[in-house]
């Protein structure tokens, strides 16, 4: 009997009493079945200046477009179906994201996005949008916006829209004015009024593209004219004399025609200008348009460098009178202007970010962290039970209890 009860302690502690399969268990300070919603908190960093990362919302896959892969992965000539001995499916850019191609209405994908955003010290996102109307694939950008949308608030971040007043020209009946204020409405009614919706001078801010169709401010006293109250307006950089007295300020973007990008960006932050300026930070440039077949041709790169080019643009744009920095962009790949994650660079833009902006408390690790968030999404995309728990993963991340969701995360 003393013999039995000896063997069976020495079993117990080797953890193979019976023979039995065991799995580590999850720590019920953790996780006890039910979902703790935690508060977003921010992010303690050294720089004062909000940062904002430009976003476009406009790939699909053929997983969320009725089995076509959208045309920004595809353009006229790729077909993302064609897997090569990588893995990598055959795409319309010069860079791969680190995730694979994917659609950018896949709640998993922006709860990705906004995580690494935000560890990294971004503050909030800048929507390119398209306007209301039912054509090409502007309804999923519009959807794939609002589900960006709906996740903001639970991440702790903020957001404004990028106007595309160019898509005016294809305006029902050429009633571009109609239609500018159809879209004014709409962003009136269902983004401005939100708490986490950005504000300038207490106004809603909105940016445009241009303008590019509508060039004088008869047009945007007209446009503007169904909001109450009007917005901050932002015009691309040199383009605010266009809407006149509508506009409030003027953002930078990227070009280097003569091989000038720099003076560009240095003649922009030195010049005399009442309203307000927005930094532009960018990684580099090399479009993919001839490459894929839709003949157009831009002329001009901006090499990459590594992150040296980054690195150069950031440190401008801090050292600029500037109080807010938009990052163009996360994820243009058809220009070669992402800083998400990607195969070519990693994680490189992100943790340079986090360098320059003085993010102590987060690094790499963290933002890999976010990947592997992701990775069990998907492997676990049916287990109702893993999902709760990822959960409370991401809450504890906006929260930033770092350690807590990194333990819970490598139970699941």
């Amino acid at each position: 009997m003393k013999k039995n009860k000896l063997l069976l302690l020495i079993f117990a502690i080797l953890g193979i009493a019976g023979c039995k399969k065991t799995t580590a268990p999850v720590d019920e300070d953790l996780y006890t079945g039910t979902v703790v919603v935690h508060a977003p908190q921010p992010v303690t960093k050294t720089v004062s200046k909000k940062i904002f990362s430009h976003v476009m919302p406009w790939f699909e896959s053929n997983t969320s477009n009725s089995g076509q892969w959208g045309q920004h992965w595809k353009m006229a000539n790729k077909n993302p179906d064609i897997i090569d001995g990588s893995g990598k499916r055959q795409i319309a850019s010069h860079y791969y994201p680190m995730i694979g191609p994917y659609a950018s209405g896949d709640v998993n994908v922006i709860e990705y996005q906004l995580l690494l955003m935000k560890l990294s010290g971004v503050d909030g996102v800048l929507l390119d949008w398209p306007g209301k109307m039912i054509l090409n694939d502007y309804p999923f950008m519009v959807r794939n916006s609002e589900r960006m949308i709906d996740m903001l608030e639970k991440v702790g971040m903020t957001f404004a829209i990028v106007y595309e007043d160019r898509n005016l020209q294809d305006a029902p009946g050429g009633n571009k004015i109609g239609q500018a204020q159809i879209d004014m409405n709409y962003l009136q009614n269902n983004y401005f009024n939100l708490s986490y919706y950005e504000k300038v001078d207490g106004k809603p801010w909105l940016l445009d593209f241009g303008p590019i169709q509508m060039q004088t401010p008869s047009d945007w006293t007209s446009i503007f004219s169904v909001l109450n109250p009007k917005p901050s307006f932002f015009t691309l950089w040199g383009e605010s004399n266009e809407p006149g007295v509508n506009a409030n300020g003027e953002y930078a973007w990227i070009y280097n025609l003569h091989n000038n990008h720099l003076s560009l960006l240095n003649n922009f932050y030195n010049k005399v200008y009442s309203g307000h300026k927005v930094a532009a930070v960018y990684p580099g440039f090399k479009d993919f348009y001839a490459e894929g077949g839709l003949g157009e041709v831009i002329g001009w790169e901006i090499d990459h460098n590594g992150t040296n080019t980054f690195n150069t643009t950031m440190d401008m744009a801090l050292a600029s009178s500037c109080s807010s920095i938009q990052l163009c962009t996360w994820n243009d790949y058809g220009e070669g202007t992402m800083i998400e994650p990607t195969q070519e660079f990693g994680y490189g833009f992100l943790t340079s970010l986090q360098n320059k902006l003085g993010v102590s408390d987060l690094a790499q690790a963290d933002l890999e962290l976010i990947n592997t968030l992701y990775t069990k999404r998907k492997s676990f995309s049916s287990d109702t039970d893993k999902q709760k728990r990822l959960d409370q993963v991401f809450y504890y991340i906006v929260s930033l209890q770092m350690d807590k969701a990194k333990k819970l995360l490598n139970s699941i």
